[in-house]
């Protein structure tokens, strides 16, 4: 009976690797085909093999990856969960819940709006920002994309056209804001190009005269091929497209609206909520931290009201550095001052390093106070804090403990270098990114500050709740606009009224919301989901709960949806009791 149940056992045991090994290599396979398929993708993950070359946003192409999407999502169907070991089932559900999402996004047709105000063909420069250019090659690879851009443009004006058709279009009030974009590509001297950026400065290994030929080829290519090509998509874009874009700011404008916004809130915050009861828990999140700014004004005594409060702190000069440069060096410096701290909340410190860099000047004006970048998957590059300079007398620095906190660490960048330390994990889990977990874990961070030390100062404890603030008004200003029929100006009232970020932060974050609906609700949902899950461990262990070792359980699992997240901690907490 002993040997039977002993065989028994050995064959389910073989069974679990036979069927993990398919799962894993099913991973592979689709790993790799998203390299081929999306070569900017590779390229920010260190992955040099398709450098020279961009998507293929053709229509054929198009439908060819969603077959596969759907083929893809078939055959992850046909595993037997219940062969897999149970990382193996965490990996599988994970890939699951992506693939299930990424097949229904297609009823939405997103790729007929392939231009937004903060990105598109017009700022594909950008990508230089994610490439080592260290070798002869790595320039050559870079020419092959200029000289392949025009394709790149055609394919945009295709695909804008096919939105006209369709009647899937953007707001005008965003898309005013693209032609400066265009035209800034359009220059008379191609040294002055954004694309020619690479070729300023060369490594040591390059020699002079392949310096001297990169950079002629490069002025000719900018001159012959890339600056035509914006030319016509400029014309294109100002005379037939956007005289066509809606006046209407809200998603449920356009035809299927409403289901596409219920997607979208399900997607980022990967929970069932509805926009109304997102809307309600944003409502009561204001209320309580309005109440906790109410005593840091008086704390300082500041004598007025809230909102006469609010604009000493976006006008006082006191609160702003005055050239560029002063609040780049402010930035690093309070990076600095973070870093030793780190120590108190962790007890795991991820081994890539991170850098603090501007935001390069051509998109400043139209985007946000900063983001981070993660790092190649291979260390190949670090992962990089990006800070907006522009108008610094529009920065406070009030502001800039919260957001190097969420940003760089222990934000984004532990989130994002920890998940590529996952031990065993494919690369698709590594390199995850789930809006609820990530952004969830950015807010969660800059409260960390608190138990790091860094809130001595009561402005900087009041940047917190700002940012904090900032966030909450998002649940409701969100589903006001998409779901309830607010208007940007409504939106950007209530904003003003609650927080007391400056106003060309405002504005820009307002139309942020406008050109990506339900994005924002997935960062105080999911802070509010980590928070619940850190006192629900506190309660349970008692004495026996360290805020070190909760804040690396949160982390180990990578990105995944917080209902995972939460399975996760529980399990955690039984283990320690």
């Amino acid at each position: 009976m002993l040997l039977a149940v002993s065989l028994l056992a050995g064959f389910a045991h073989a069974q679990s690797i036979d069927e993990g090994q398919r799962l894993h290599d099913f991973f592979a396979q689709e790993w790799e085909r998203g390299l081929r398929e999306r070569p900017e993708g590779a390229s920010f993950q260190g992955d040099l093999r398709f450098n020279d070359r961009w998507t293929d946003q053709s229509l054929a192409a198009i439908a060819g990856r969603e077959a596969a999407d759907r083929e893809a999502l078939a055959t992850l169907k046909r595993f037997d969960r219940s062969r897999l070991s149970p990382a193996d089932q965490l990996n599988y559900d994970t890939a699951l819940w992506l693939q299930e999402t990424s097949v229904q996004r297609q009823a939405f047709r997103e790729y007929l709006q392939p231009i937004g105000h903060q990105g598109g063909v017009q700022t594909a420069d950008g990508v230089a920002e994610a490439l080592n250019f260290a070798r002869v090659k790595d320039y050559r690879d870079w020419l092959a994309r200029m000289r392949a851009l025009p394709v790149a443009v055609d394919q945009t004006i295709a695909l804008l056209r096919e939105g006209v058709k369709a009647g899937n279009l953007p707001p005008r009030v965003l898309m005013q804001r693209v032609p400066p974009q265009i035209a800034a590509q359009i220059v008379d001297d191609p040294a002055n190009s954004p694309f020619y950026r690479p070729f300023a400065t060369f490594p040591a290994g390059v020699s002079e005269a392949d310096r001297s030929a990169l950079q002629a080829e490069a002025r000719q290519v900018i001159a012959e091929r890339i600056v035509p090509a914006y030319r016509k998509l400029l014309a294109y874009f100002e005379r037939d497209y956007l005289p066509r874009t809606r006046t209407g700011i809200a998603v449920s404008d356009q035809p299927g609206g409403k289901a596409y916004y219920d997607f979208l809130a399900a997607d980022y915050t990967t929970t069932s909520l509805t926009a109304d009861e997102i809307h309600t828990i944003g409502l009561k999140e204001v209320a309580r931290i309005r109440a906790e700014m109410e005593k840091i004004k008086a704390e300082v005594g500041f004598q007025g009201t809230l909102g006469e409060f609010f604009a000493f702190m976006r006008t006082d000069p006191r609160f702003f550095e005055k050239a560029p440069d002063a609040l780049l060096q402010r930035y690093r410096a309070v990076a600095k001052r973070i870093d030793p701290e780190l120590l108190k909340v962790f007890r795991i410190i991820p081994r890539q390093p991170y850098g603090v860099r501007p935001i390069p000047d051509n998109i400043a004006p139209d985007t946000t106070t900063a983001y981070y970048q993660q790092g190649a998957a291979d260390g190949s590059r670090a992962g990089f804090y990006y800070v907006n300079l522009y108008k610094p007398e529009s920065r406070p620095t009030w502001e800039m403990i919260p957001l190097s906190l969420h940003e760089a660490v222990p934000g984004h960048h532990f989130q994002f270098a920890r998940g590529l330390e996952l031990p065993d994990a494919p690369m698709f889990r590594r390199t995850a990114y789930f809006v609820a977990y990530g952004e969830g874990w950015g807010l969660y961070a800059e409260q960390l500050g608190y138990e790091m030390g860094l809130y001595e100062d009561p402005y900087d404890r009041m940047g917190q709740l700002a940012y904090e603030m900032w966030r909450a008004v998002r649940l409701v200003v969100d589903t006001g606009m998409h779901a309830k029929g607010w208007s940007r100006e409504r939106a950007i009232a209530y904003f003003k009224d609650n927080a007391p970020k400056a106003e060309l932060d405002i504005v820009n974050e307002i139309d942020r919301y406008i050109g990506t609906p339900g994005q924002a609700l997935a960062y105080k949902i999911g802070q509010l989901k980590i928070s619940e899950l850190r006192a629900r461990a506190a309660a349970a262990l008692g004495p026996k709960f360290d805020l070190r070792d909760f804040n690396d359980a949160v982390l180990e699992t990578g990105s995944v949806p917080l209902e995972t997240l939460e399975r996760h901690i529980d399990a955690w907490i039984a283990a320690r009791r």
